[in-house]
């Protein structure tokens, strides 16, 4: 169905000084030009942007919709800084009000490995008693729960009360599982804040039957973003015998995404497969997806039409997710690429995989890296590296492990530093506008005639202004307002 034309008046391209008029029609820019009052016709909207600057809008290349919308709502324990002050926040939290019936106090953030006590069961229960509590690290790949939270996620004794990797991961859907309606209008709220930051596109690699969630949400509602929703292996068959692609389209602004496979751990849970061990240990991380397995299982995804995004973090991990590039024939991504060798950033680039990363990782574990990854961080997160080889770089938050904000993620990347902390690794940061090119999936930062009307409307320069707290004014996708100039866009 054609929509009224919009013309945005006097908008200021990224990199010149001349205001222009970008006319948009049917969901795509088509004319861009110094006067086109004419062109757009008598019945177009006109939009008086008065110089601001207009770009394409922001993607993020990886986010957990579902589990990002939940803990936007969840006891914020990431500030803790041992685990007696975890549970002095639980216990904060119960006394003021603790949890309906039946259910139990989920918390989301905390990062334990520099952590001067351990954390247990008993030191929860001491303050929690009978009421489940489950913490879930911030890197997803953890969790930590009362006694009673463990008969809650269905388990009986456990010797810590702390599950790692394989332990928890089975058991995260006990606390992500709300029901359809209840998830879906939570989904909906962070998409439209996302919006408010100009975000106009996500991966999202949810651990669901994503393909399934996304048609029920696209059926109900307009949408706020663009979404590629990515398929896990025990949902490949069905995404197979209906012959989907990656790219192919699965409702209103929704799209077949990549298969999403994770290799290894995090550096946190001190699980990323690295070729050294953890100090003071023997441990190397862990290895979830062998080669053998993993090699055929993305050459079958390749072979339908499917792009592959395979979780790798620690520089063995790194190494063996590329050979299996190689073998497959696949095409994809690496998420996350935290630490690699020197011969493997030049593989990205021989092997043409995209390095998904998340700059806001950088700051939040710098500390953790030092420790954990102490004689190697030259080469962890080695962002200008990447960039250096000719790789192509995808910018992404990882949401809810840092917050799907690419203003967030760019100011990392471009500064290395967080917080009036001294820049980490400065030899890494990504120069200004290669990171603004990352983060808007590949079309430059001027709007093209013929593109997809998918821009943002900034306040300030972003080749010049403080990124992480970027003035968003307006933000349109498919050529529909999702964030108006000034003001928030409300359905009526």
């Amino acid at each position: 169905m054609a929509t009224v034309p919009i013309l945005l008046r006097a908008a200021r391209l990224v990199g010149s000084d001349d205001p222009v008029d970008v006319l948009l029609r049917d969901g795509r820019v088509a004319a861009i030009g110094p006067d086109l009052a004419a062109a757009a016709g008598p019945h177009a909207e006109h939009v008086p942007l008065d110089g601001r600057w207009l770009m394409p809008g922001l993607w993020d290349a990886h986010v957990h919709l579902t589990q990002w919308a939940l803990a936007r709502r969840r006891l914020d324990v990431a500030g803790a800084t041992s685990a007696a002050h975890a549970v002095a926040l639980v216990g904060a939290r119960l006394a003021s009000g603790p949890p309906p019936s039946g259910t139990a106090l989920v918390g989301f953030g905390f990062r334990d490995a520099l952590w001067p006590d351990e954390p247990t069961a008993a030191l929860l229960d001491a303050v929690v008693g009978d009421t489940p509590v489950v913490l879930v690290s911030g890197d997803l790949h953890c969790g930590w729960a009362s006694t009673a939270g463990l008969r809650f996620l269905g388990l009986g004794a456990h010797p810590t009360g702390v599950l790692r990797e394989g332990e928890w991961l089975p058991l995260q859907g006990a606390i992500d599982h709300v029901p359809d309606g209840v998830a879906d209008e939570l989904v909906d709220d962070a998409c439209r804040a996302a919006a408010a930051r100009g975000v106009v596109g996500v991966v999202d690699l949810e651990i669901a039957d994503n393909a399934a969630a996304w048609r029920r949400r696209a059926a109900a509602r307009p949408g706020w973003v663009r979404v590629r929703a990515g398929v896990w292996e025990d949902y490949l068959d069905r995404v197979v015998r209906e012959d989907l692609h990656t790219g192919d389209p699965l409702g209103g602004l929704v799209e077949q995404g990549p298969l999403k496979v994770i290799t290894d751990g995090s550096l946190n849970t001190r699980t990323a497969f690295c070729r050294d061990p953890y100090p003071g240990t023997d441990d190397r991380g862990i290895l979830a997806v062998t080669p053998e397995h993993l090699v055929p299982l993305m050459a079958h995804a390749s072979r339908h039409g499917l792009r592959c995004a395979i979780h790798a973090i620690g520089d063995a991990a790194n190494t063996l997710a590329l050979d299996a590039f190689a073998a497959s024939g696949a095409a994809g991504s690496i998420e996350h690429a935290q630490l690699l060798t020197w011969a493997d950033v030049s593989r990205f680039a021989e092997l043409g995989v995209t390095a998904s990363i998340q700059p806001e990782h950088a700051m939040d574990d710098r500390d953790v890296a030092d420790r954990l990854w102490t004689g190697r961080t030259d080469r962890a997160f080695a962002f200008g590296a990447l960039h250096r080889a000719g790789v192509r770089l995808a910018l992404g938050s990882d949401a809810p492990v840092a917050p799907l904000d690419p203003w967030i993620a760019l100011d990392a990347a471009v500064t290395r530093s967080r917080d009036g902390r001294t820049p980490w690794h400065p030899e890494q940061v990504l120069e200004r506008r290669a990171a603004l090119e990352s983060s808007v999936d590949g079309r430059g930062l001027v709007p093209l005639a013929g593109s997809p009307a998918d821009l943002v409307v900034l306040d300030a320069d972003p080749l010049t202004a403080p990124l992480r707290t970027m003035p968003v004014a307006g933000t349109l996708v498919a050529g529909r307002w999702t964030q108006t100039v000034g003001q928030e866009v409300r359905r009526p």
